[in-house]
């Protein structure tokens, strides 16, 4: 294969409302290439000017050094603390007063924590850490669902120094056992449980049962949120509201070099286990601050919402660290959006006059298939601006999500990125970049991407290929977690380094598929490797497939994804027994139990099929490729040279008509 086959043309084109761009921070397109052509030919001088408007205790001179590649560093001579830029520096204007954090539960309860009651929350749970005996490196699991003391205890750790990896809330008690040793936490923050569509998730539970082969952690602290029983151990569980009593409110912000490691977020990897990405701080922070600022044109009177989990990276650099390091005013809900009923977005964004929308199209296409009335019964008129991300929007739901929630004034920034980047890569300027419907459009500042075929030449035009970046970006992951190896294996060694300027520089493989038209906008085509999208989680088909094959009944596993108009990809598993074993209901039914059990009620695929075999090559490797166009319901193709076995495949596709 040289290149990716693309059937997608989309010719619509919106330009920026002219109220919208009048007032905005990047009012054109001539301002925006003007910047993004600095950005790229004096990388060192752009972003030392952006690193300028933050907080330093010792401002950097330096801006990449990267004499260590792959390995980037950025700022490496400045001292700085994240948590109080996000803090401390509001506290001296009239920011000290603004909310910073408006939360609602899913019952419809509301608190607002103010930018000085939020900073006094964090100094009090940092001193919390401390005294659990928390040090500058130590890590700590944040294992809760969506509410304020989630981003307080992400905050103190950074705060610190103290490294934070937070755990989705959906995943069960082996993923959070398997993320907590390879961390090698220390503390686990959680909760009781967690509301989610009128039930309680048992997050302590869970939690109770990792701990039995989680030997690193020395205490839990646990937030009561639901009241439901739970068991606390002396000495090693400890009430959130109790400990807090028991410190002051009194903690300096130190400072901290700027390449102090950050926090370890996981996402999932072909080889079944999951990949703990590295962030550190300077470069992390003017990012995230960065792309905040101009994507969102963040004014000081927004109400900003982004929809995404604390346990993604969206909710690390858009709900917490990139908003408050600009001073915004973020809301945070808890629960689903169909609790108690379909519009419960729109009516939020009634009550609080939400002025900033940023969310998944899987919520955007359940959105449309709920229907239109729930929204038409809201005053959504505080819109004006909406945003897209997690996965590539299909065209339709993009100009549903135009014309339905933004009444067509409001423009949309869909934008591609990913954990390992940090911070937006590709997306329009709302005031500056007209828009197509279901294009990232543009490159970000300071991000050179590039579209290639397998052998490294440049694709043309329309034509798909792999999306790769030159050069790296202040916010580019550090490594992978305790697997530098596996760092480079993964992200750059599909292609060989260029030489430029004297120097080689190594290409960063995002792993998507991606065409560039004719006009230079982007489309990403989704993922190229076995890592599929379902639902806004990316998930990797291997944990699946681990899971089960850990039944007793299973001998071997495959999984795929297949189209899916809600999800975007639904999960297919294809599966053969072990011997005496009885393919049936009750088997189907008990395999999805054990994956949601393994990993999370996320991850159950839609559909099992059992089956003898597996289509594989000579050498033993399972051919995926023709498993998804049987998921999918299409007539296999391609080069099937390699394949061992024709029969198995025929009885397959026999099966699926």
């Amino acid at each position: 294969m040289t290149t990716i086959t693309s059937v997608s043309r989309e010719a619509r084109l919106f330009d920026p409302p002219e109220a919208f761009a009048k007032a905005a921070r990047i009012p054109n397109r001539e301002a925006y290439e003007a910047m993004y052509k600095r950005s790229i030919e004096e990388p060192d001088a752009f972003w030392l000017e952006l690193a300028s408007e933050l907080h330093w205790f010792q401002r950097p001179t330096q801006g990449l050094d990267y004499s260590n590649a792959p390995h980037a560093k950025w700022f490496a001579d400045g001292t700085t603390n994240l948590a109080y830029n996000c803090l401390d520096r509001h506290l001296e204007s009239a920011r000290r007063n603004k909310a910073a954090l408006i939360f609602e539960g899913e019952p419809g309860d509301v608190r607002v924590l103010t930018y000085q009651q939020l900073h006094r929350e964090v100094c009090l749970f940092a001193n919390v850490l401390r005294r659990l005996g928390v040090e500058a490196g130590d890590r700590v699991a944040i294992y809760m669902g969506m509410v304020p003391e989630a981003a307080i205890g992400m905050l103190a750790c950074a705060r610190i120094g103290a490294i934070h990896t937070v755990i989705f809330g959906g995943f069960a008690a082996e993923a959070v056992r398997d993320r907590v040793n390879d961390a090698q936490a220390k503390v686990i923050l959680t909760q009781d449980g967690a509301w989610r569509r009128g039930s309680v998730v048992p997050l302590k539970a869970n939690v109770d049962k990792a701990l039995t082969e989680t030997p690193c952690v020395r205490h839990t602290v646990v937030l009561r949120r639901t009241m439901n029983d739970i068991e606390m151990e002396a000495g090693r569980d400890h009430d959130w509201n109790d400990i807090v009593k028991s410190v002051d409110a009194k903690c300096p912000a130190p400072a901290l070099p700027a390449e102090q490691p950050l926090f370890i977020l996981y996402t999932s990897g072909t080889t079944g286990k999951p990949k703990g990405v590295l962030h550190t701080t300077g470069g992390y922070m003017v990012g995230a601050y960065a792309s905040t600022k101009y994507v969102f044109d963040l004014k000081d009177e927004d109400v900003y919402w982004c929809t995404a989990d604390v346990g993604w990276v969206t909710g690390h650099s858009y709900i917490v660290y990139g908003p408050l390091a600009n001073g915004a005013t973020c809301l945070m809900y808890e629960g689903a959006p169909n609790q108690p009923d379909p519009g419960r977005f729109w009516d939020i964004i009634e009550r609080h006059r939400v002025s900033i929308l940023y969310t998944a199209p899987t919520a955007i296409r359940a959105f449309v298939k709920w229907g239109d009335h729930y929204p038409l019964k809201h005053d959504l008129s505080s819109l004006r601006l909406l945003g897209t991300v997690g996965e590539p929007i299909n065209p339709e739901a993009w100009m549903w999500y135009r014309r339905m929630i933004g009444a067509e004034r409001c423009p949309i920034v869909d934008t591609w990125w990913q954990t390992e980047t940090g911070g937006m890569m590709m997306t329009p300027i709302p005031g500056a970049i007209p828009t197509k419907p279901g294009s990232c459009t543009v490159p970000f500042f300071g991000v050179r991407p590039k579209v290639l075929r397998e052998d490294g030449t440049e694709a043309g035009p329309n034509e798909g290929g792999l999306l790769v970046v030159e050069r790296p970006w202040p916010s580019i992951m550090r490594t992978v977690w305790g697997d530098d190896q596996r760092f480079r294996d993964t992200y750059y060694t599909r292609f060989p380094p260029r030489d430029e300027e004297g120097k080689s520089w190594p290409i960063y493989f995002t792993g998507d598929g991606a065409r560039r038209d004719e006009h230079g906008y982007f489309w990403v085509m989704g993922r190229v490797d076995d890592v599929v999208n379902v639902a806004g989680h990316r998930l990797g088909t291997a944990e699946v497939e681990s899971a089960l094959v850990a039944h007793r009944s299973v001998a071997e596993a495959a999984v795929v994804g297949r189209p899916d108009e809600l999800k975007g990809q639904a999960l297919v598993a294809f599966v053969t027994l072990k011997q005496g074993e009885v393919a049936g209901k009750t088997l189907k039914d008990a395999l999805l139990e054990h994956v949601a059990t393994e990993i999370g009620k996320f991850a159950r695929p839609d559909d099992i099929r059992f089956t003898d075999g597996l289509p594989k090559t000579r050498s033993g490797k399972i051919m995926r490729r023709l498993l998804k166009e049987v998921a999918a319901g299409r007539e296999v193709k391609g080069d099937m040279t390699t394949l061992e076995d024709f029969s198995v495949l025929a009885k397959l596709s026999k099966d699926d008509e």
